[in-house]
């Protein structure tokens, strides 16, 4: 173990490492440069100092999860491409590229080749800014056309913001489509999401098929189980698309009754996959030995939509070379 001014390193295995930053209120990170994962955020609440994030006990457990094919992408840095794409298959200048069908007959997460799994490059710790960047070249013979060279920076701010910030270019025109795999619990890795409460600001969600995949429609959230558009308690089974009305307001609100903790989820993606999870496999080991169940925990991945470069009208996913790919997404907390 070693600082390096603010952050505290501590080596773990081959050229895989623990990075610890803290802020003035006693909000704590503990990050990783294998997959660029977040290990834990303890955040200050009036019941006390608690993680808010779920994960696994020990790095050894992270990376076991992907050898035996049962990972949840814990907190991880996720991509090529974040969520489906329908039969692994897309069409870029006039040719059909196929990818790794990792999900059924459909692609989901990058495939084989992601970046979950693999030890990021530690680039830099920036003191003024409390900010940690991870570097990662995925290589052209992963699927995806062209090497593409990521950077994600992780930031700490003392108004109890967790900042992500991604920047990519590519050798080759590509599909990109970055996200973090964060489940949160803002009672803690122990707690309920269903005793937490929920607003989104959306008003439709992308409809799916029998196989999760996109048809290209879209559902308005007025008089459905899935209409957040006030606040009220999560539910079970949500693993959707919300399309969002701008970028100026929060894409999501989370709040705990239990401790007072609200969590903001501000994003300039265009689209929130909200996916409410958490069960893991009885072979690995949770923090603390928890059992985590189907509703332990909540993500927020701000994204593009799912399936995005086989529907026209969808926004974006392609990356041009000579053009910056650029995602931005905050997790501020309110601790009352």
């Amino acid at each position: 173990m070693h600082s390096k001014n603010n952050v505290i390193i501590t080596p773990v295995k081959n050229n895989i490492s623990l990075y610890k930053i803290t802020n003035k209120n006693g909000v704590e990170a503990n990050i990783t440069n294998y997959g660029a994962t977040l290990l834990s955020l303890y955040v200050p609440t009036k019941n006390g100092k608690i993680d808010v994030v779920l994960g696994f006990h020990s790095i050894d457990e992270y990376i076991k999860a992907f050898e035996i094919g049962a990972s949840p992408y814990f907190n991880a840095v996720v991509g090529r491409f974040a969520g489906r794409i329908k039969n692994a298959q897309f069409q870029l200048n006039g040719k059909t590229i196929q990818l790794d069908q990792n999900h059924g007959k459909h692609h989901l997460h990058g495939g084989k080749y992601q970046l979950s799994n693999v030890a990021w490059n530690f680039e830099n710790y920036n003191e003024e800014t409390n900010t940690l960047t991870f570097s990662y070249v995925s290589k052209s013979n992963e699927f995806y056309p062209g090497d593409v060279t990521i950077e994600v920076a992780y930031t700490l701010t003392d108004e109890n913001e967790l900042n992500i910030n991604y920047k990519a270019t590519t050798t080759e025109d590509t599909l990109l489509n970055l996200t973090n795999h964060a489940y949160f619990n803002l009672d803690g890795i122990s707690g309920n999401t269903l005793d937490q409460k929920l607003q989104i600001n959306s008003e439709k969600f992308l409809e799916l098929d029998a196989e999760n995949i996109p048809t290209g429609n879209f559902i308005p959230m007025e008089n459905h189980a899935f209409d957040f558009r006030s606040s009220k308690n999560v539910v079970a089974g949500i693993d959707h698309c919300f399309v969002l009305k701008n970028n100026t307001e929060p894409a999501a609100i989370l709040e705990s009754v239990k401790n007072g903790l609200i969590m903001k989820v501000y994003t300039d993606q265009p689209a929130v996959q909200i996916y409410v999870g958490g069960k893991t496999s009885d072979e690995l080991q949770n923090k603390e030995s928890v059992k985590y169940h189907t509703e332990s925990g909540i993500c927020f991945e701000t994204q593009v939509f799912p399936d995005a470069p086989n529907h026209e009208d969808f926004p974006n996913a392609i990356l041009r070379k000579g053009e910056t790919y650029h995602q931005n997404t905050t997790f501020q907390f309110i601790i009352s």
